[in-house]
């Protein structure tokens, strides 16, 4: 029996809970990459204050398992952060919360919805793909900032990065 979950969007109070969700599923990375140093988990009040939305995947019988955050910022629509409690992954709400966000994003009037992820990881860039993203150049100010950041974390130590793109669009019937 499948349990009802909704995509809501993220009210200031949710953003504490979301510390718990993100460092549960980077755990995945951590376990992966036998990675001892991975990056701390961004703090509440500072995910709190980008700018752009984060919408909550809740279900009935457990509350919040997932959220996506997508910055807004110079005109681009990026999906900075996806993460859904390990123990609800591969049920469908990863892809969920990825069509909210494509959804709300051209709402706001963006075309494109980029991100930065691992390329070889099953479960970023191959899962990307499926939901329309394909791989694209960073060329903007903004984007090369995010390749920036990337590198003084040192990401590339566990594998290469890519950035995706997924154009917006409204499907007429």
């Amino acid at each position: 029996m499948l349990t009802h979950a909704e995509v809501r969007f993220a009210d200031a109070e949710d953003f504490g809970g979301l510390e718990e969700i993100e460092t549960a599923a980077d755990n995945l990375f951590v376990s992966l990459f036998s990675a001892t140093d991975w990056p701390p988990t961004t703090p509440a009040t500072e995910r709190a204050e980008y700018p752009g939305f984060t919408l909550l995947l809740r279900r009935e019988d457990a509350g919040t398992v997932g959220f996506v955050q997508v910055l807004e910022s110079e005109g681009f629509a990026h999906l900075e952060q996806l993460s859904v409690i390990p123990e609800y992954g591969r049920l469908g709400y990863g892809r969920m919360l990825v069509t909210a966000a494509k959804s709300e994003a051209l709402s706001r009037g963006h075309r494109e919805l980029t991100l930065r992820t691992y390329r070889d990881v099953p479960w970023n860039a191959p899962f990307y793909a499926t939901c329309g993203f394909e791989p694209s150049i960073p060329t903007s100010e903004f984007h090369l900032r995010l390749v920036d950041v990337e590198t003084r974390l040192r990401l590339e130590r566990w594998g290469p990065r890519i950035q995706m793109t997924a154009p917006l669009f409204r499907v007429h019937p």
